[in-house]
């Protein structure tokens, strides 16, 4: 499958990855470099995760918007290349499982996995203005484990490991490295968000398909 066949494929995806590309351009904070004729600094302020904001200003919409704005360009290519590798085998076996309205589902399992993600963060930082999150990497996880349920055998290959892992191990690994690490809290990475999100993932097809679990340990054994 040529690229433009895949853009077709994985149309949704790739209307997700332009879309968030472009906004994240545009907000960039100040101090990373974009392009200066078409940025809008204060979107990042005015978008960005802020759990004192959404209950103390009713600013609802930020639970959503975060997903759509990041960091720097590290941190949305990142989410976006990861996104590009799993996200058409999501949105396709939506279309089969779903038929005419997998893509309607596939939308709405993305922006509801933003939502999911970032719950727990919502309830312990409500009362902490100085509290902020962006990224869409709660969606991306989401997405992620829900390959894993459908292809749990998949071979995963990242640059600094030379060896292949399998898929459902490496999700094992996630979830616990995301516990541990949201327990540390050693960086301002959303690690709570990231093991939600990949909850969310991996339930939300059951919910529909519980057949699918049977599938998801037929392929490992």
């Amino acid at each position: 499958m040529n690229f433009l066949e895949q853009i077709i494929a994985s149309k949704i995806t790739f209307t997700i990855i332009l879309l968030t590309s472009i906004t994240s351009i545009i907000a960039f904070p100040p101090n990373v470099r974009s392009i200066e004729s078409v940025r809008k600094p204060e979107w990042f302020g005015r978008f960005k995760f802020n759990a004192f904001a959404i209950f103390k200003h009713k600013q609802v919409y930020r639970i959503v918007s975060y997903g759509f704005i990041h960091g720097d360009w590290m941190h949305l290519a990142f989410n976006m290349i990861t996104l590009y590798f799993f996200g058409g085998l999501v949105e396709q076996t939506f279309e089969l499982l779903f038929g005419t309205l997998g893509g309607i589902v596939y939308v709405g399992f993305y922006v509801l996995a933003l939502v999911v993600s970032s719950i727990q963060d919502l309830i312990t930082h409500r009362n902490h203005s100085y509290y902020n999150a962006v990224g869409a990497s709660g969606a991306v996880s989401a997405v992620l484990f829900a390959a894993i349920l459908f292809q749990p055998d998949m071979k995963l290959f990242f640059i600094l490991i030379p060896i292949p892992i399998t898929a459902w191990i490496f999700g094992i690994i996630y979830l616990i490295y995301s516990v541990v690490m949201s327990r540390k809290n050693l960086d301002n990475i959303g690690h709570t968000a990231h093991f939600w999100g990949a909850v969310f993932g991996f339930v939300f097809p059951l919910f529909f398909y519980p057949r699918l679990i049977i599938l998801f340990f037929e392929r490992l054994f």
